[in-house]
């Protein structure tokens, strides 16, 4: 039985400090925008400032644990109700963490706010916090099942503490592979949750039959990912070899490929929440594999095949989530904006341009950054624009949450 404050009390407390989704998912979003806008202002020369760590750290960090953090915080502190039936953390014990991931991001776009060791300090802090809150409830009821997801935000803080250690020894250690053991790390998440939830939803949003989930194909594609990581991370104490990288990339993709194949991406195509989900997971596998070509063949360069996995598949389903979960929590009928179909086509034809492009058109490479971007900002900004005023207004079917 779920353990809600009665309503009375509910109300008392603004519907944005409700649950962790409503504020983490605005917040993220906004900073998707914001920090891309940033990016590309660094790049011209355009920012009289230098945030910490230098632009190109910056970007690669805040993509990571600034806009990808915000949402995996919202979408844990938000699903944990759901798993154990323990109200999710709300009012003051939100706002702590909403401040805590704020303060980290502006301290971090300028660094003399608080100095480089405290602003280091408060970003570090921000994953163990998520933890924290996060274990509370599954330890209660003893649901060890879910409390892996406690280890993985430890391992983000670990791969958080490398790249700022790359600041002061980047003959050891270096801030893009940290940063990209971060990306997979994150993969994984992804990987693993939609693997729970893909097969269900296409069933119930298809009205067909539930696809069966392989436990040994799961496990190896899963372990697949997550040897990737390890493998990056490791990389201070065992040099990576870009062979050996890109083997383990194609071996990944093809299987995510192959379980993507099975739950039959095709009839989807009448379900955006289920299309876009399906084509993120598509990208997450493309990407891996047009990683592994980068560092096989030197017609692709590497750094610009990252953003196929990145933009597709990080920012395809956290896209194509976030529109979900924040349907279903505010209490409405699982059926986005009209318009959020055009966001879920941008973003995937964003990382196709940031991708590929850049590689066949080298001399053009600014101006696909631009077309990529602006086509990310849409995304994003339509999300904003229909889901800001869901976010910040009780459910409206007056129910808690």
């Amino acid at each position: 039985m779920m353990q809600i404050t009665d309503l009375q009390k509910e109300q008392k407390i603004i519907p944005l400090l409700r649950l962790g989704f409503r504020p983490f998912f605005l917040l993220g979003a906004v900073f998707a925008i914001v920090a891309i806008m940033l990016w590309l202002a660094i790049l011209q020369g355009k920012l009289t400032f230098t945030p910490l760590g230098g632009g190109y750290w910056w970007h690669l960090h805040e993509m990571i644990f600034g806009f990808a953090g915000a949402i995996i915080a919202g979408f844990l502190l938000t699903a944990v109700q759901n798993w154990t039936g323990i109200r999710g953390i709300q009012n003051t014990s939100l706002l702590f963490l909403v401040l805590l991931w704020l303060t980290a991001r502006v301290s971090l776009l300028m660094p003399t706010l608080l100095g480089h060791t405290a602003t280091m300090l408060v970003d570090l802090s921000f994953f163990p916090a998520v933890a924290l809150f996060l274990g509370r409830p599954i330890i209660a009821i003893k649901q060890y099942r879910n409390l892996f997801f406690v280890p993985l935000l430890i391992l983000l803080t670990v791969i958080n503490s490398q790249m700022y250690w790359a600041l002061t020894d980047s003959t050891m250690v270096s801030s893009q592979l940290s940063g990209y053991a971060g990306v997979m790390v994150i993969t994984f998440l992804m990987s693993v949750m939609v693997g729970r939830v893909g097969p269900m939803f296409t069933a119930n949003g298809t009205q067909t039959p539930k696809v069966e989930t392989l436990p040994w194909l799961e496990k190896i594609t899963n372990g697949s990912i997550a040897l990737i990581a390890f493998y990056l991370l490791a990389h201070p104490l065992i040099p990576t070899q870009f062979s050996v990288l890109g083997a383990l990339m194609l071996v990944a993709g093809i299987l995510q490929l192959n379980r993507i194949v099975r739950w039959r991406p095709w009839i989807t195509i009448k379900v955006p929440l289920l299309w876009s989900l399906h084509l993120s997971v598509i990208c997450i596998a493309l990407g891996m594999l047009l990683i592994a070509l980068s560092y096989f063949s030197e017609n692709f360069a590497s750094n610009h095949s990252w953003h196929l996995l990145t933009i597709g598949g990080m920012g395809g389903l956290i896209l194509a989530m976030i529109s979900r979960v924040s349907l279903g929590h505010t209490g409405r009928m699982l059926q986005p904006p009209k318009t959020m179909s055009l966001a879920f086509s941008l973003i995937f034809i964003a990382a196709l341009v940031r991708a590929i492009l850049p590689s066949l058109m080298p001399a053009s490479t600014m101006m696909f950054y631009h077309a990529s971007a602006g086509l990310w900002y849409i995304s994003f900004g339509l999300f904003v624009y229909h889901y800001a005023p869901m976010l910040v207004s009780a459910r409206k079917d007056g129910r808690p949450g």
